[in-house]
């Protein structure tokens, strides 16, 4: 895939962002600036504008489109979840030409994390994953703007050897669960939830960069400042697993230790689709439905 395109982009605000909240150092509580959300996404659905999409398992693959492109094998095993067809060899116009699981039909994105790993190694059954966006914590809702086309990021560290932030990873039991950072036991029949936060703030220029990273940053209080200028949705991504038995500390990911957790996502949503979703939603602060366009469904579960 190309590493970077280009985007016009109009902001409503003009130079009124502030270049201060992305520059210096930590807060007083210890938060660096667009390092990571300002708080824990969580809660009831419903308190502010969003639409979401549940999207069934679609395979597991030894593939990582963005990571190892085009070196099919070479990663460590992902889950994949909405477009069927995504592997090692993804572009974004196969991806917009495959087929989804995802309820909503016109979201042909990819999706993917590494797999959960029980005691024996085995993988852990996934049973859904759904994506929740919106405006970041604060962030005026009415200057989002989609993403572009053929967009890819990562949230989360596949290389952290300890707890990343609640506020970026955490792992809960089904909707509504206290947010832990590690897997917690869970009740009987309760299956594991995976919680993973991805930037909401875009350097206007670059659909990726090398990393995967570099060109897209959490806002802080509410604005992106000069470096990102340009608020995009914030995706939450969560994936649903079968309930494990046993001690939960024998878990592990793919990648390596429960502590890597980490997710990819790369937009082949129909951009008409997308664009009117963020404005008819995320603009107007509304909650829409889960899945297809039928007004009367509601958000009902939390995240």
């Amino acid at each position: 895939m190309p590493k970077s395109a280009s985007w016009a982009h109009t902001s409503r605000r003009g130079g009124l962002l502030l270049a201060a909240l992305l520059v210096g150092g930590a807060d007083d509580a210890g938060f660096t600036p667009g390092a990571q959300p300002d708080a824990v996404i969580a809660g009831p659905q419903g308190a502010v504008g969003q639409f979401a999409v549940e999207c069934g398992f679609a395979h597991a693959a030894h593939d990582d489109p963005l990571v190892h492109h085009g070196h099919a094998g070479m990663s460590h095993r992902h889950d994949f979840f909405g477009n069927t067809t995504t592997n090692a060899d993804s572009t974004y116009e196969s991806l917009l030409a495959g087929d989804t699981t995802c309820e909503q039909r016109l979201d042909t994105a990819a999706y993917w994390a590494p797999s959960l790993l029980d005691g024996d190694g085995d993988p852990v059954e996934p049973r859904r994953a759904i994506a929740y966006y919106r405006a970041g914590i604060d962030v005026d809702p009415t200057t989002v703007e989609p993403y572009p086309p053929g967009m890819a990021m990562i949230a989360g560290d596949a290389a952290a050897t300890a707890p990343q932030p609640l506020s970026v990873v955490s792992w809960s039991c089904g909707p509504g669960g206290p947010r832990r950072d590690s897997p917690p036991v869970c009740p009987y029949g309760a299956g594991l939830r995976l919680h993973l936060t991805f930037p909401d703030c875009w350097d206007g220029v670059h659909a990726t960069s090398d990393d995967h990273r570099s060109h897209v940053a959490y806002s802080y209080r509410g604005e992106c400042g000069d470096a990102y200028p340009v608020p995009i949705p914030q995706l939450q991504l969560v994936i649903d697993y079968v309930p494990v038995a046993g001690d939960p500390g024998v878990l592990s990911l793919a990648s390596g230790p429960i502590t890597s957790a980490h997710a990819d996502f790369w937009n082949a949503w129909d951009q008409a689709k997308l664009e009117r979703d963020v404005r008819s939603c995320l603009y107007l602060d509304r909650v829409c439905s889960l899945g297809d366009d039928s007004s009367s469904r509601r958000l009902g579960t939390g995240d």
